[in-house]
């Protein structure tokens, strides 16, 4: 008997090719019932759906994902699902970007496995070092808006013109943080920092 036919989304909250994924899998004839999907950051890999999927997983299921890097967020976390998937489940993966990466055909003996292994460990590499690729270019982005004076964040408040005198007054016992934060209309933890100097 032939396992159950299974697919796997994710998609992060800021991408959107969640519809991109179900189609191709809907086209797989992966059955609605059998498609998990997780909507988080891959950064994130506490992914509920995806941990039921596994669980459900049984020796001769197949798993279809649109790309590789829908099994992890880096090059050892996607080997790491690859071969629970593969060797502890004995279940099949297809890998619909790259039609190398089905175990259905490639996973049957040596040369297979030893190609659909080579695929996966370079595809693997790319896929990290292309997120810290992006994560370096942002960062020289973010020095280069700096240098520009780009300011980042909420801007400073400004300090009220009676705040000097509402110091004056909480430093000599008159009016308690709190009192003087309200009369200036400010939260009490500005006026405390304002008030130490930070």
């Amino acid at each position: 008997m032939a396992g159950a036919v299974y697919g796997y989304i994710r998609v992060s909250t800021k991408e959107q090719n969640e519809d991109r994924q179900k189609i191709a899998l809907r086209e797989f004839s992966v059955p609605e019932e059998n498609t998990y999907m997780d909507k988080l950051s891959g950064k994130d890999f506490n992914r509920p759906h995806y941990r039921k999927l596994l669980k459900k997983l049984r020796a001769g299921d197949i798993l279809v994902v649109k790309s590789i890097d829908r099994l992890g967020r880096n090059y050892d976390e996607i080997l790491t699902q690859w071969r629970i998937i593969t060797k502890e489940k004995r279940a099949d993966i297809v890998v619909l970007d790259m039609p190398l990466l089905d175990t259905r055909q490639t996973g049957k003996d040596l040369t297979g496995t030893f190609v659909a292994d080579l695929v996966l460990q370079i595809l693997s590499y790319v896929a990290q070092t292309e997120r810290e690729n992006i994560r370096q270019r942002q960062m020289e982005g973010i020095a280069a808006a700096r240098l520009r004076g780009v300011q980042f964040g909420r801007p400073r408040k400004r300090v009220p013109e009676d705040f000097g005198r509402m110091k004056a007054e909480w430093e000599n016992k008159k009016v308690s943080s709190r009192e003087a934060a309200g009369r200036l209309g400010i939260a009490q933890d500005t006026f405390l920092r304002w008030a130490h100097g930070k």
